[in-house]
């Protein structure tokens, strides 16, 4: 049996929480899925101010997602490619495929739902920046809840290299 009391939440009582960083990035983000029960699927409530983008550049290799514009203007980075964005738009941000981001080209909010799959593991490139960001043990879509975090930039090497093969 469910211990969840009430499986609606309205968006305006969706507590928000800011996050950015310097002058680029600034959201204003509420995670939805907690709060209805759902641990294998992620819902987070975006907005974002005029000239801003909400996350870096990014490619997700498990987790796939989808972006439903509410309202306001702006543009979807995909891959090498720029497209418009308006209230009504369905925005698909399929696992392994390109990179993406939300920019808020716009001179109002810009609001989007970000929906995606709840995984325990996620492997992330950052193409602008060269990194690559990890995370294992994610609970119920919480990546600050994972066992393992791990950001840094990848260096080719041999499967046992630094290891000590004298025994």
């Amino acid at each position: 049996m469910s211990q969840l009391e009430n499986p609606i939440v309205n968006i305006a009582d969706v507590t928000m929480m800011d996050r950015g960083h310097g002058e680029a990035f600034a959201v204003k983000w509420g995670r939805v899925g907690p709060q209805l029960g759902l641990s294998a699927l992620g819902c987070a409530v975006h907005v974002v101010l005029p000239g801003k983008k909400a996350f870096p550049f990014h490619r997700h290799h498990v987790v796939d997602e989808l972006f439903f514009i509410l309202s306001g203007e702006g543009q979807y980075r995909w891959g090498d490619k720029t497209f418009p964005l308006k209230a009504g738009d369905l925005v698909g941000a399929p696992a392994g495929t390109e990179g993406h981001q939300i920019i808020n080209s716009g001179s109002g909010e810009l609001r989007y739902l970000g929906i995606s799959s709840a995984t325990g593991t996620e492997v992330v490139e950052y193409p602008d920046s060269g990194k690559i960001g990890v995370v294992a043990g994610v609970k119920n879509g919480d990546f600050m809840s994972a066992t393992y975090r791990g950001m840094g930039r990848m260096s080719k090497a041999d499967y046992w290299d630094g290891e000590d093969s004298k025994g």
